[in-house]
């Protein structure tokens, strides 16, 4: 049985937010056009900078941010759900938020979602990132409800951190948004096992739409956004061009998986080990 349709973006954003609204957007419809119920866009899906001042300087507030108008009134001309990935959203004291909003047909802000761990790691060869100097953390786990189940919200680096989504799932989660900007080395080492494998101990769908290609201050993404089943198969891989890719999405599924493997249920107390 098919409930619905999903569909995850891939895009290749810079440093121009009209350009990267216009690219996403454009992306948006054709999967609708293809019959998407719910559309899926990657983390800084409107602007992809490098360095504290460049971002700060280019992040908006939430209530004047024209990337969210912009994404509001596409859904609403879309009718449908749209999960925008993530935007910078400026906040008092200059630090930024890094925030997920889901979107309901009717362009209403039904959950936000603000990134908890950041990203803070020397990859090296020059490649280090300190998200903790510009990002302000979440503190606070989300669902949201939509119209075939729940969804539990996460950014990039947050799936490296698998009691989070066990909490999301014991909350009710039945599929995992995980929009990303993963690394190209850490992409290629990780990315697909990490998906599946929230996927398999959580019995959840996996949303994972992603960031591709070059971007200002010479940082490379992975691409391959993936949808991935609760038994942990790859239903859709966006490989490492901008498009999108679409997946029929069986809510059945999830029971199944969590009826053939029931962990989420079989949790158990014990003592932390001894560090003598």
């Amino acid at each position: 049985m098919i409930d619905f349709k999903a569909a995850c973006l891939q895009v290749n954003a810079g440093n121009d937010m009209a350009a990267n609204i216009d690219a996403a957007s454009r992306l948006a419809v054709e999967a609708r056009a293809a019959g998407a119920d719910l559309i899926l866009m990657p983390e800084n899906v409107a602007m992809m900078e490098r360095g504290r001042g460049n971002i700060v300087l280019k992040a908006m507030p939430e209530d004047g941010h024209m990337a969210l108008a912009a994404f509001r009134a596409l859904a609403r001309d879309l009718d449908c759900w749209l999960h925008v990935g993530s935007l910078a959203c400026l906040l008092d004291g200059g630090m930024v938020a890094n925030r997920s909003f889901v979107l309901s047909p009717a362009g209403e802000i039904a959950a936000r979602y603000d990134k908890i761990h950041m990203f803070d790691a020397d990859l090296g060869l020059g490649e280090v990132y300190r998200e903790s100097e510009t990002f302000r953390p979440g503190d606070r786990a989300v669902t949201v409800s939509l119209p075939w189940g729940r969804m539990g919200l996460s950014i990039c680096y947050d799936l490296r951190f698998p009691h989070l989504y066990r909490v999301l799932a014991k909350s009710g989660a039945d599929f995992l948004a995980v929009p990303s900007a993963f690394t190209r080395p850490t992409g290629r080492a990780h990315w697909h096992t990490l998906l599946r494998a929230r996927a398999i101990e959580t019995g959840c769908y996996v949303f994972a739409p992603a960031q591709t290609g070059s971007h200002p201050g010479d940082r490379q993404t992975y691409g391959h956004s993936l949808i991935v089943s609760p038994w942990g198969e790859i239903l859709a891989d966006a490989l490492e061009q901008p498009g999108w890719v679409i997946a029929d999405i069986d809510i059945g599924a999830v029971s199944d998986a969590r009826r053939r493997l029931p962990c989420l249920d079989h949790d158990r107390p014990f003592a932390m080990p001894s560090k003598s």
